[in-house]
Formats: C-alpha cells, structure tokens, sequence
C-alpha cells in the first residue's frame, strides 16, 4: 500500500516523505515473515561500503518491537568501528534472525546485547581469520541470556532446516540464511554458548579502508512497468487480494478476481476474451495452485502462470520453485508489477 501511494503522491507532495518512512518500515518488517525456502550463496548481493553502527541504531526501534517488553535489548556500540562492505538489507536480515534466535530462547524474558567493536590482533588469530588484506576485522555480536545450548545442537546449528523448535514455529532456515550471507559477505560466524548460560553469536567482517566514502541506503527512484493485458488473480485471503488487485489495476491491467480455484474456473469460462496471465495462490481449499494453473492452461494453452505463496506454502500446495514462476510473500506491488512485466513479456 505505501508503494502504491508513493507512487500516486509525486516527489513535490510533502507527504513523501513519511510515506517513503513507512515504506522503509515495510521493507523491514518483511524480514520477520519472510523466511529463505532455499539456502544458497549464490544470491546476488549489493554491497556497500556501510558503518555498522548506523544499521543497528536504525533498526533497533524494529528489534525492539520484534523481541516485547519482556526482554531488555542494550546496544553496546563503539564510536570508533571500522567500516565494512555488506549488502545493508541483507545484514540488517542477519540481525534479524539473530535477535529473533535469542528471543526464542527466552520466553519467560531475559537480555539481548548488541555489541560492534574492531577485532584485535590476537582475537583475529585465535579465530583463524584470513580473508581480509590489511588484515584487520570489525565484528558484530549479539548475546542472549537464555536457555543456551549443548555441545550437540552447537554442532547443527548453521544447518539448513536444523531447528529445535516446534514444527509450527519455525522452519530451521534462519541460523543457516545467516551463516550464507556471512560467508558471502567473506565473514565468518563464532557461536559459543552452554545450557543455562546463553549463547553469543559473533560475526567477524573484513574492515575496510576508512578513506572509503560510506554510502547511505535509499528507495530507488523508479517508473513501475505497466501493461494493459486481463490478469486472472486467484487469492482466498482478502487482504492479500484487494491490495494485489488494486496495484495492478493501477499500473493499467485488467483484473479478474477469484477467492478460490472453483470461483476462477467460473470466470474464466464466462469472460469472452483471452486471459493472458494467471496470478494464483498456491496454498488454497479444495484445489491448490498448481492444480488450478493445470486446468487453466488446458483452456487457454498461452496463459502466462505467475504462483504467489507464503512461507512454505509452495511446498504444501506442490509448486517446484525451479520449474514454476514464484513470487514469496510478502512483496510490494513494484516488486510484482516488473515480474508480471517480466513474464508476459517472454516468448511462449
């Protein structure tokens, strides 16, 4: 909704920008239910030259939020840290699932410290460290005073859909999605923990060059593709559909809603002219996604299929990420304007 309205604003309206706050806030807020259904290090990153102390402090108002009234979060941050060169949303995701770890193992409350300082000489040798030039590191650890953990679970912690949690908690992806865009960042991660004792997980980045010009992270400014095709949106949850159906009716398409597979048959069958692509939830009652985007595509053989899905939705509801267009939830309609572009746009 805030990219929607930006947009229609205009840069001199001058409610720009708390609108463009509030779209920073989404952005980040995306983190806490957007968890990585696939671990790689192959993702692109865009690195920049950023102060560590400043993405924390900007985020901590979010931290705050994440973690509730019952766990203390202090921030121990030294005036005098070097720069490092990392993807800002990508770190601030790293920061994330951290405090969101401590949280989990503390849910009667407790403490979460967050602590940036240049790493000495000696600690860099003691960690083995070796993939800076000059040489010189700056770390990042954050420290819990929860349940901690044994030597065993110390041991799987960075694998992928490791977890201890509940299976309706948590996916097991979160500790792994740190130790990939770490090792990506040419960092390295240290966890050191015992049962009843806390944990604390210190991240080691290469310093860079202070002569370095720090830069700033910013909304891009952008003009969203647009197109006048009949889009056929399939989605049960109503606020998922309204705001779907409103961004792109705005970027000049016309829309066709259904709340489930059964209703989008329907509607396909009475509208008179082509449908050019299918935008569908995955996870649906009765009929899922894919078998939906089967029955369509029989009917109207160069429908274009775009799945939307939610967690671990596409899992459940049989859609192969490899094979399939998906787009994970949640995103921002400029994100699915330029991939409906996208996809209408290729050749059947």
């Amino acid at each position: 909704y805030s990219q929607v309205l930006l947009d229609e604003l205009g840069q001199n309206n001058p409610m720009c920008n708390r609108v463009e706050e509030t779209l920073k806030a989404g952005e980040r807020a995306k983190l806490l239910v957007g968890q990585l259904l696939a671990f790689s290090r192959k993702q692109a990153l865009n690195s920049k030259v950023l102060d560590l102390n400043v993405i924390v402090s900007d985020f901590e108002s979010m931290l705050r939020s994440l973690i509730g009234p019952d766990i203390e979060l202090t921030t121990l941050l030294d005036p005098a840290v070097g720069h490092v060169k990392v993807d800002p949303g990508q770190f601030e995701q790293v920061i994330m699932n951290l405090v969101t770890n401590a949280r989990d193992a503390m849910p009667q409350g407790g403490k979460v410290i967050i602590e940036t300082a240049n790493v000495t000489p000696v600690e860099a040798m003691a960690h083995q460290l070796t993939s800076s030039k000059s040489g010189q590191y700056v770390k990042l650890a954050v420290r819990d005073t929860g349940c901690g953990m044994n030597a065993d679970t110390q041991a799987h912690i960075f694998e992928p859909f490791f977890t201890t949690k509940e299976a309706s908690r948590g996916t097991g992806l979160g500790l792994s999605t740190v130790y990939g865009i770490v090792k990506q960042s040419s960092g390295h991660i240290d966890v050191r923990s015992k049962p009843g004792q806390g944990s604390t997980f210190t991240i080691y980045l290469p310093r860079i060059d202070d002569t370095c010009e720090v830069e700033k992270a910013s909304i891009p400014e952008h003009r969203l593709p647009e197109g006048t095709e009949t889009v056929l949106l399939v989605e049960d949850e109503f606020g998922v559909r309204v705001l779907v159906q409103y961004g792109l009716r705005l970027y000049g398409y016309t829309v066709l809603t259904a709340r489930d597979g059964d209703e989008a048959i329907r509607i396909s069958t009475r509208h008179a002219g082509p449908i050019h692509l299918l935008v569908t939830d995955v996870a649906m009652p009765r009929m899922n996604g894919r078998q939906l985007a089967h029955e369509l595509v029989a009917r109207h053989p160069k429908m274009k299929v775009l799945f939307i899905s939610g967690e671990d939705a596409a899992t459940r509801g049989g859609a192969n990420p490899e094979e399939t267009a998906l787009l994970q939830k949640p995103f921002t309609p400029d994100v699915l304007a330029r991939r409906v572009r996208e996809l209408l746009d290729q050749s059947s």
